[in-house]
């Protein structure tokens, strides 16, 4: 038995000399460097006693050893779980005691605090990746030898745990195997028509599915190059933008290069594909980018459970506000939330999927993977939607009052938890508003004790330190009481009618 997911994209990938990752300052790193490189971190990993089965957990900035660090357990039989750098050590903490890796590389710069988190986690190694490519891990992987013998890999082996958040709190480990990211990254190669002639902007984190399952894999599978950049900047992107040929992105690149002076179509007319994802993109926008630029951005859908669901179609009407069609081989429903049973055209319900993209379960939470699939198979995605009478899929809205801002998961109650705990808070409601650059923006609604001397900024300067800064509410709003049902359940969908537009202009 060979290495699934790996023998796939050496198999499928460019020559030795063609880069795989550019770089604006004119830095190549090519496939032959991608093989030798993996195979010494896979030596590595194998020499800090890292064996098949075992979980690698990496808090690491966005650079191009990490992804090295990614295919080197598929080559080992390790299963890569990636954290977002933005979480906080107690946030990190759960992670580590959940997933209980071997094995935890971070930033050197976060080691201190990070260890203690790790310590108590019983993780017996940590090592360390900067954003300048330096650190031990880098150390381990320079001095390790480039041959490797491929651990042996079938389509149901995990190569991957993603941590997704939960409505009560806890978060769940989306356990992804090697065929969940070959068959999906196969099929949108195939859909999207990528070739070893495209150069994609990578501008997107690679803790994400997007940045590094989607992008990374699509265009490995594919043969071509990346220009890997540290993060998103506009500036930089139309810097890049003549050497490229396609770009991934989430709704906030497009609002924010809507904004460029040097946009246009002459700066555009090259390129071959823009798509978005990971957070809603709104009309206003798909009609401004094909106004400035002649292109209709390609909406897609996926979950961090499922990878791809849906695309808008490569040929064929983009139609702003849908997320188009089931890719090949995923098969998509629209059912009543309560009874399960299917609903006509045009009716709104939940969706579900089902299909080789998606995940085996919950990382050690058997009764959630239980209530979280049909007894024929479907995922109950928890997404609101229907598909309309010539066959586009539409979102119109998140069960469980999942906020998606920025491309990242954020669930109200992880939130109202620390808001709640703070001095002269009475009780507090999360919501997610329409927001230009963010798809939504995170608005607390916060009803105070009695005598209280809160307000907005006191709010928002005591959470600074506990969440990450992407769950961070962008505006916190004093009210008397909270609207309820007849059960005393808080009526967010009122809350949510009463302030959606709190982010209509650009400067929110």
């Amino acid at each position: 038995m060979s290495n699934h997911l790996f023998g796939a994209i050496r198999a499928s990938s460019g020559v030795d000399d063609k880069p795989f990752i550019e770089t604006l300052d004119g830095g190549r790193f090519t496939y032959g460097d991608l093989w030798r490189a993996s195979g010494r971190a896979a030596n590595a990993l194998a020499a800090l006693g890292v064996k098949p089965g075992d979980r690698v957990a990496a808090q690491v900035e966005k650079h191009p050893l990490a992804l090295v660090i990614y295919l080197a357990c598929a080559r080992a039989g390790a299963i890569f779980l990636p954290l977002n750098t933005a979480y906080t050590p107690a946030e990190v903490g759960y992670f580590l005691g959940d997933a209980e890796p071997g094995l935890f590389i971070c930033d050197p710069a976060r080691r201190e605090q990070l260890a203690q988190a790790a310590a108590a986690a019983k993780v017996a190694r940590v090592e360390t990746l900067g954003a300048d490519g330096q650190g031990s891990m880098a150390d381990r992987i320079a001095a390790a030898p480039d041959a490797f013998a491929d651990i042996a890999r079938g389509p149901d082996d995990l190569a991957a745990i993603l941590y997704t958040s939960g409505t009560t709190g806890r978060s769940k480990g989306a356990m992804l195997s090697h065929d969940n990211l070959l068959s999906n990254s196969l099929t949108l190669r195939d859909y999207w028509r990528f070739t070893d002639r495209d150069v994609l902007i990578h501008a997107l984190p690679i803790f994400h599915t997007h940045g590094l399952f989607v992008a990374t894999n699509v265009l490995l599978l594919a043969g071509g190059s990346l220009i890997f950049m540290p993060k998103f900047d506009a500036d930089l992107v139309m810097r890049a933008m003549p050497r490229a040929t396609s770009m991934m992105g989430v709704p906030t690149f497009y609002t924010r290069l809507l904004d460029h002076p040097g946009l246009s179509r002459d700066a555009t007319s090259h390129m071959r594909l823009f798509v978005s994802g990971s957070a809603p993109l709104l009309a206003e926008t798909h009609r401004a980018w094909r106004g400035r630029t002649g292109h209709a951005i390609l909406e897609r859908y996926g979950m961090t459970e499922t990878n791809m669901n849906t695309s808008n179609p490569y040929d064929g009407e983009r139609v702003a506000g849908t997320v188009g069609f089931p890719l090949p081989g995923v098969s998509l429903r629209v059912v009543d939330p309560d009874s399960g049973g299917p609903l006509a055209r045009d009716a709104i319900g939940m969706i579900e999927v089902k299909g080789p993209n998606v995940c085996k379960g919950y990382w050690r939470m058997p009764e959630k993977t239980e209530a979280e699939f049909r007894k024929d198979g479907f995922f109950i995605t928890g997404d609101l939607g229907k598909i309309d009478e010539a066959g586009y899929v539409h979102i119109v809205g998140r069960g469980k009052d999942l906020i998606i801002t920025g491309g990242f998961n954020v669930y109200p109650k992880e939130i109202e938890t620390e808001i709640d705990a703070l001095p002269g808070v009475m009780e507090s409601a999360v919501i997610g508003a329409p927001h230009r650059d963010f798809g939504e923006g995170v608005i607390a609604v916060v009803v105070r004790q009695a005598g209280a001397a809160l307000d907005e900024r006191s709010i928002l300067s005591a959470l600074q330190d506990r969440l990450a800064k992407f769950k961070l509410p962008k505006r916190a709003i004093i009210v008397d009481d909270l609207p309820r049902n007849t059960m005393g359940k808080v009526q967010k969908n009122l809350l949510r009618d009463q302030h959606r537009d709190i982010f209509n202009t650009p400067a929110s």
